[in-house]
């Protein structure tokens, strides 16, 4: 399906990481997520798509996540960095071109042996829509 008239598909990659950057100097990172940035349409102020959510977001080096759930199930793409993942039960490393998915409700915690960038989406922004949208962390 294309996407909807208007719809802002254009995210270079460098003005994104020059943002994570500028949040990264504003203050603490969140103690689940460390910095994360939410892709919007500039002109409309809302999600890309009508179904889909993105992020990209930044652990620091040493970055030891709290546990943390949510209702959405999301899939993630490591951009940048090496670092782990615990997922429920399962404990994976990552490095750059890893993919991991993080189910519906199930507990993970995130770490980073060394910066990392991570891109993730989901289907928050429908959730949302539907008052269905529910995080623990």
């Amino acid at each position: 399906m294309p996407p909807r008239s208007g719809t802002f598909l254009s995210f270079p990659y460098e003005r994104t990481r020059a943002s994570l950057e500028r949040l990264s100097k504003s203050g603490n990172p969140h103690p689940s997520h460390g910095w994360k940035l939410r892709y919007m349409d500039p002109a409309t102020g809302k999600d890309p798509f009508p179904t889909m959510t993105a992020f990209m977001q930044q652990l620091p080096k040493g970055f030891a996540g709290r546990n943390c759930r949510s209702t959405d199930g999301a899939v993630h793409c490591v951009v940048e960095g090496k670092g782990s993942v615990d997922i429920g039960a399962t404990h994976l490393e990552f490095a750059p071109h890893d993919v991991f998915v993080v189910p519906s409700w199930e507990p993970y915690r995130l770490a980073a042996a060394a910066d990392c960038v991570i891109f993730s989406y989901s289907d928050r922004v429908a959730q949302e829509a539907l008052g269905f949208w529910r995080e623990e962390s």
